[in-house]
């Protein structure tokens, strides 16, 4: 079987892959903040969400 191929361009030529860029020094600052941040808030929100739900429970007792 012969398929004809003449029709489509051929690929690009290879090229490696991009380095990504490093974080600055101030990037990074904030990065760590976010973080922190989520981490303190994944501590403290379910303390302060079961504090809600047992107000409302009072609330409506």
């Amino acid at each position: 079987m012969f398929v004809d191929f003449r029709d489509q361009p051929p690929p690009p030529p290879w090229q490696p892959p991009r380095r990504r860029p490093r974080l600055t020094a101030q990037q990074e600052k904030t990065l760590a903040v976010i973080i922190g941040l989520n981490v303190v808030l994944l501590l403290i929100a379910p303390i302060g969400g079961a504090t809600l739900i047992g107000a409302l429970a009072l609330l409506f007792h």
